[in-house]
This record gives C-alpha cells, structure tokens and sequence, in this order.
C-alpha cells in the first residue's frame, strides 16, 4: 500500500510493509492450503526435479499481474467490469460464474485443510474449526473497511515464514537443490507432465488476475488523491513503478515459499521413499516421526495462516467478477447496505465452501476438477487481460510496457499449452 504522508514511521519495517500493497496481497494469496498440497505432492514424487519450474514462472506471473493491476489502476474497474465494457455482458458473466465454481470449490477444499491442522494441533472435530474458519474470514471482510483489512492481510504474511523455517528443522541438500534449478532433470513420462501442469494451474489462476486488478481499485476507492490513470495521467510514472515493485514482491514471496514446501516434501518424504501424499493433513501428521513435531508444528501453523490469506482473496475475487459482469456496486470500502450484492456473493462463497468442507465430496478430486476448471478458464482471461491491458482506451497511458507484453504473451502461450496437455492427459 502506498505510505500515509501525514502518517508518522513506526519502524522500518512497519513502513516498508505499508509500501506493499495489492501485489504482496496477491503473491501470498496464491499460496492456499490447496497450492501447498499441490507442492507437497510435486517434492514427494520427483524430489528436487521440479523445483526450477517454480523458479521459471516467477517472471511470467510477473508479467501477467502487472498487466492485470494495469487494468484496475488504469481504468479504475476491475477485469469483468471491462470484459463487459468492451466485449459483452454474455462473456463476462460466463467468465465470472466459472471462477465462483472453481473459487467455491477451492474455500471448501482450504477450509478442510485447515480444519485437519487446526485438529492435530488442538485436538477435537477438524470439521468445528473449519467452520470456524470460515466464519472469522465471513465476519473480518463484512466488518472491516478495506484499510484496516489490508492491514490485517499483510500482518498474516508473516505465518509463510513457518515454511522457510521448516527447512532449518529438516536435513536438506542445499547443494542438489540448487544443482536442480539450475540443471533440472526432466522425466519424460505422463506423471511428470501432470505434476508440471499441476504446479502452473495453481501458480498462475485467473482469480489472481481479478484479485490484485480490484484491490488496485480499492487503494484508488481508499485515497482522495489518487485517481484512475485514465483520467489523470500525471501519476502513472509513479504508479507503473510502485505496481512493478509490489508485483515482483508479492511474486517472489508465493515462489520462495512454494520452493521452499517442494523442498520440505524432498528432504522429508522422497529421500526416504514416500512418493504419495494425497493432502496436507497427512504431510503434517508424516512429517513427525521423520523431522519430529516441531516441523508439524510449522507445517500445520503455516497451513493455517495460509488459508486465512487465501480464502478472503477467493470469496472477494469471485465478488468482484460477479458484481463487475452485471454492473453492480463491488467495493470492500463500502458497507454491506452499500454493495449489498458484492457482500452476498462474499457470504455465499463462504457458505457454500463450507458445505463442500462437510459434505462427502472427496477434497482431492474437488482440487483436481478446480484446476481443471482454473486451467481451462485461464486461456481466454489471460488473452482479454493482454488484449485489454494494451488498449489505450481501456487504461490510458498506462498500457504494458515491451517487457510486460512480451512475458504475458508466453505466460498466456504456456498455460495454453498445459491446457493442451492437461486434456490430453484426461483422454488417454
């Protein structure tokens, strides 16, 4: 977030946090209970082999998300409301109902998640935390203004920690690890090409693209001075730089930690020949009697804070694609009687996440058909993002740089090739 100039410091720290803002909120949000599986599952079964795909996506979810805050700062609307503006209401609300299916599904699968950790740790029903959960992520987004919300999100960041510690906690190879990045050994085989596919469709989803082009609103929405790039000009320099900064923090902290969980599920589970672990539940419960409790401990606290950053951007995002396609009042400054619409779409999300929490429907399967569903309707938000992120008439001054054009373009080529090979991987 950009710095309160009437604000007096209260640390370095404090006030290199309020520097950051939708990019860092963006980045950690994409590190949910149902990514951390994902990653899990990637160490457990390849080991070190995968980690440089984390390390290759990092310039392209750069890119992608620039492009996307570019929408937002520019045009001051989010992605849908501009989908609907320049191409039709038909697209946009298709668009938006897909990512609620997919987003719905993801919450029910985090909030499972987190119950089962909360479980282990505290003991009892993980199905009572886990609606508890959902109803503290419920009660924060209605009660708090988009400020104080923001605050609270960034603070929370704090918990990826727990999963950069794990790897002082466990015995790892620094030196094949980062012999692995730099020279990765790729396994030809259908299993590998899955677990690659996997690893992009939870990197890069299209609600982050609504995500951070909304909470770019929102600082406009929070702040008297700023306004959309489109109608004042004179601040996009400012803007391009603060929104590539951010980008890259928010980016960088998702592809860290999620390097850093592939690692823990190498050093704690390939090494010792476990090549399954269906659920971060049972990472947690397995790694005590190989890494003791102290790295359960940090697993599951970091499972949990997770969820809690990552639920708030998947009920909000889903809001502001439903609320934008129809035209609707969409802003976390405003109260519930204000946007009436923007919070029950919030409130419904949750709701029907913690049904899919409670109801028989396998959380495993629920992730695969949500990736599925996150890569098909990645292809065609990723091209509008692109499409429209270039047009002077959409965003002004601010369209993509050469750099940013360039990375979106082969970020939006290779989620269409995994696409290719995700389908291809179900019909044979």
């Amino acid at each position: 977030m950009t710095v309160n100039k009437n604000a007096r410091s209260d640390g370095r720290a404090g006030s290199i946090l309020r520097r950051l803002g939708p990019g860092l909120l963006t980045g950690v949000a994409d590190d949910d209970p149902s990514g951390i599986g994902t990653y899990t599952q990637a160490g457990s079964q390849f080991g070190y082999h995968v980690l440089w795909s984390a390390v290759v996506t990092i310039p392209l979810m750069v890119c992608i998300q620039v492009a996307s805050a570019h929408i937002g700062r520019g045009a001051g609307h989010g992605i849908l409301s501009e989908v609907r503006k320049h191409y039709s209401r038909k697209i946009a609300t298709s668009m938006a109902l897909l990512i609620i299916l997919a987003n719905v599904i993801n919450v029910g699968a985090d909030l499972a998640a987190m119950g089962d950790a909360a479980s282990m740790l505290l003991g009892g029903g993980n199905y009572w935390y886990a609606l508890l959960f959902a109803a503290v992520t419920l009660t924060l987004q209605i009660r708090l203004k988009y400020e104080a919300y923001a605050r609270y999100l960034k603070w929370l960041t704090l918990a990826l920690f727990a999963y950069i510690a794990n790897l002082f906690v466990l015995h790892t190879d620094w030196h094949t690890a980062m012999r692995a990045v730099v020279w990765p050994t790729i396994t030809p085989t259908k299993e590998y090409a899955t677990t690659l596919v996997a690893i992009l469709g939870t990197t890069i989803s299209p609600y982050l693209f609504v995500w951070q082009s909304a909470l770019e609103v929102e600082e406009i929405e929070a702040r008297d001075n700023e306004k959309p790039i489109k109608v004042a000009a004179s601040q996009r320099k400012a803007q391009e730089t603060r929104i590539l900064a951010d980008t890259w923090v928010g980016m960088l902290t998702s592809n860290i930690v999620a390097v850093c969980i592939m690692m823990t599920a190498t050093a704690a589970f390939f090494v010792h020949g476990v090549h399954n672990v269906e659920s971060t539940s049972q990472a947690a419960s397995a790694l005590t009697p190989v890494a003791g409790k102290s790295a359960t401990l940090l697993f599951s606290l970091g499972l949990i804070g997770c969820g809690l950053l990552a639920i708030p951007s998947l009920t909000g995002s889903a809001a502001y694609a439903l609320t934008g396609a129809l035209k609707l009042p969409s802003c976390m400054s405003k109260t519930p009687r204000n946007a009436s619409a923007f919070y029950a779409v919030i409130g419904l999300c949750t709701v029907l996440g913690a049904v899919v929490c409670v109801s028989p429907i396998n959380p495993i399967k629920a992730l695969y058909w949500s990736a599925v569903i996150n890569g098909v309707v990645a292809v065609p938000c990723m091209v509008i993002v692109m499409l429209l992120s270039s047009r002077e008439a959409v965003v002004g001054k601010m369209t993509n740089s050469r750099a940013v054009a360039i990375g979106g373009w082969v970020a939006t080529a290779l989620m269409t090739l995994s696409v290719a090979v995700m389908l291809y991987t179900m019909l044979t």
